[in-house]
């Protein structure tokens, strides 16, 4: 198969070729490997490959799952490949190996994925930009020299260029839909609980992170939700379960849905002019669609929202790295780590258990508030960010942390807010910057409305087709 064929196909393509025997497994990952050796010089996607692994996996039994035989990016964060280091972007925590799978990680093999290679991710997931001090900045396959988002930029990168169809992705802040819209994907936040951390925790940052793939189609979203969804034992928590299987979302009909739109952000931050642009021109399609359209948003304390994010974003990054540093005996110190995690560590350690369940409160308290929007309307439409990819350098972690975080937080303002209520999100790539940079468009629902939001979501591919787009980075000939 050609460099050009494979990336004609998205992941349940590559797999409809692997069931009539018009390609191997072990075609498609020699594909995947051509396609890093190629591109990722440019792009910086990848920080890890796995050739050999994945070579012996591709000959070997696969299980019959909805994706055998197509190649898979595994972001290095949180997840453990057995035997394999899960140096989470940082110099800290370089040469982390646990010698088992992850819940997650069996999972995608059990539907016949095979994993290639890892992926760049900032240090710690702590960023909206992938530029780690320990492997290097990630370019936009869209334009070189700008961010690929974060924390999955490097999936994120990977997907866009072609190198996969399918990646992993997880989101505390935003970490999903960030790169999604920042390379043009599709980037789904499931709801709090859909996804398990088995066996390492019982959810991570007190239920606000959620684990998930970034992907070129809507169908192959829905598909690789399926997989992912199912409670593992021990789970301490479950969002409700689907009414049906999430692959027969797509192409399934849209009732007319009241959708309220709004480019405002909450935290009263400027939102760039190509966001506003490109969220309006989505509620026109909408429109077109039969859907009924207003301009209204969420009301909800967005001070009391950003603080409680905060202080449990700190807490947890102060316990994951003074743990870490406890059990190997690692310093902390800009040595190892990048200056907005050591502002977030100096910031965690000096909070207390009453802060602690002060932010919890706080974010159930939020949660409400919010969760009244979707009594009146279906959806919350909105930029998914408050500017489109920035150069390199603009969210550079180790230089002044206040800034960085001033910086961030006016990146990413309609983000945190659904990592906060535990509600679903999506991202789609439906707009363009004049520039030629992915502004992504940001579709919420109410609580385990996953469903919805991927029929939603298919409509739109429908009316608004955006694979024939390509980076200029990318396996595609011009």
């Amino acid at each position: 198969m050609k460099l050009d064929e494979y990336a004609q196909y998205d992941g349940l393509g590559l797999a409809e070729l692997v069931r009539r025997r018009e390609v191997t497994p072990s075609e498609l990952v020699a594909c995947a490997i051509k396609a890093t050796e190629q591109l990722n010089p440019k792009l910086n996607a990848v920080v890890r490959r796995l050739d050999a692994m994945a070579k012996k996996t591709a000959k070997g039994k696969l299980p019959r799952g909805a994706f055998t035989g197509v190649p898979f990016l595994l972001k290095d964060l949180t997840h453990s490949l057995a035997g394999v280091p899960t140096d989470c972007g940082s110099r800290f925590f370089k040469g982390w190996t646990r010698d088992y799978d992850t819940e997650m990680v069996t999972r995608w093999k059990e539907a016949g994925f095979i994993i290639t290679a890892k992926t760049n991710t900032p240090e710690g997931g702590s960023s909206g930009s992938t530029e780690p001090v320990a492997t290097g900045p990630t370019h936009n396959p869209w334009k070189l020299g700008y961010s690929p988002g974060g924390s999955s930029g490097g999936s994120a990168a990977g997907v866009a260029a072609g190198i996969t169809p399918v990646a992993h992705a997880n989101d505390g802040g935003g970490s999903i839909r960030i790169p999604a819209s920042a390379c043009g994907l599709v980037g789904l936040k499931p709801s709090r609980g859909r996804t398990s951390y088995a066996p390492d925790l019982g959810d991570a940052w007190n239920g606000m992170a959620i684990e998930g793939v970034v992907t070129r189609t809507v169908r192959d979203t829905a598909a690789c939700l399926d997989v992912m969804w199912q409670p593992a034992v021990g789970d301490p928590y479950t969002a409700p379960p689907p009414a049906r299987p999430y692959g027969s979302e797509v192409g399934a009909p849209v009732e007319k849905l009241r959708i309220g739109v709004s480019w405002q952000a909450p935290r009263g931050s400027a939102v760039h002019a190509e966001c506003v642009k490109g969220t309006k021109r989505a509620a026109k399609i909408l429109e077109s669609l039969g859907h009924h359209v207003d301009e209204a948003a969420p009301k909800f304390d967005a001070a009391r929202l950003e603080k409680a994010w905060l202080t449990l974003f700190q807490a947890n990054e102060a316990w994951a790295f003074i743990d870490y540093a406890a059990a190997t005996g690692r310093k902390i110190s800009n040595a190892l780590v990048e200056k907005n995690n050591l502002h977030l560590i100096e910031r965690g350690k000096k909070l207390t258990g009453l802060d602690i369940l002060r932010a919890i409160n706080d974010m159930y308290a939020v949660t409400r508030q919010f969760a009244r929007f979707f009594e009146t309307y279906d959806i919350w439409l909105s930029p998914t960010l408050g500017s489109p990819p920035p150069r390199h350098g603009h969210l550079f972690a180790d230089n002044d942390a206040e800034q960085f975080f001033d910086r961030l937080l006016a990146f990413i303002p309609f983000t945190p807010i659904y990592n906060v209520t535990g509600n679903p999100a999506i991202t789609l790539p439906l707009y363009w910057s004049a520039d030629g940079l992915p502004v992504g468009v940001h579709f919420g629902a109410r609580f385990g409305g996953e469903g919805l939001l991927l029929r939603l979501a298919a409509q739109l591919e429908e009316a608004e087709p955006w694979c024939h787009k390509h980076p200029k980075i990318g396996l595609w000939k011009s």
